[in-house]
């Protein structure tokens, strides 16, 4: 491991984003660290991350050589990308992705498959309208009645809700198939999913909730 924390870290990306986002999120945490490209916005915040770790062919030099000795981690190879080259290597409570969603449209896929290949990596991606995690096998949620929670499964799963418009017990969800976007919370949320191959997409404005209930749940997927 290249990184290894008993707390929370953020992990900063190159896609563009709301730095007053990104300078709130960094203040959440004591841990910064960046994916690539992910180092320029965080220089131009003054925060200075504790590795860069990537292929380092989207940050330049001078980036480079503003971080002190041994911090940074030069990952060569095209078979994965910055943000799984870094998932890899971070081993810690939960990771804050923050620059990996809103940007290109197959960088975000390849992230949003990544959550699945790593299920034991507690990774919640932070984008400028939503949050996207790979759900545990089980989560309460305490969200005010009426928020959006869409549900995107990346193969063939199933599960059971509680507190949802529209209860997904006895769906079979697939990506060609079954999907569960624009549901909808009408009361205390509990779901139960049975692989981790589903996602779960929030508002943003639903993170400090989504937070508190990944710390008080201790069910987790293991390594694949």
């Amino acid at each position: 491991m290249i990184v290894h924390k008993n707390t929370p870290i953020l992990l900063v990306g190159g896609a563009p984003g709301d730095v007053t986002q990104l300078a709130a999120l960094c203040d959440m945490v004591n841990t910064v660290v960046a994916a690539d490209g992910g180092l320029e916005p965080l220089l131009r915040l003054g925060t200075t991350p504790v590795a860069v770790i990537g292929d380092m062919d989207s940050v330049s030099e001078q980036a480079l050589d503003a971080l002190p000795p041994g911090g940074v981690h030069r990952i060569d190879g095209q078979d994965d990308t910055d943000f799984e080259k870094c998932l890899r290597r971070i081993e810690a409570p939960l990771v804050l992705g923050w620059g990996f969603l809103g940007g290109r449209v197959d960088h975000e896929l390849a992230a949003l498959t990544v959550l699945a290949r790593y299920p034991s990596r507690r990774c919640v991606l932070v984008g400028a309208s939503d949050l996207v995690l790979l759900c545990p096998p089980e989560l309460d949620l305490d969200l005010p009645e009426g928020s959006r929670l869409s549900l995107w499964p990346l193969a063939p799963v199933t599960g059971t809700s509680q507190g949802l418009r529209w209860p997904i017990g006895g769906l079979r969800f697939a990506p060609d198939q079954v999907g569960g976007t624009s549901n909808q919370v009408i009361g205390p949320v509990h779901l139960r999913i049975a692989a981790a191959k589903m996602l779960l997409i929030l508002p943003v404005s639903a993170l400090e909730t989504v937070l508190a209930a990944l710390r008080g749940q201790t069910a987790s997927w293991t390594a694949l």
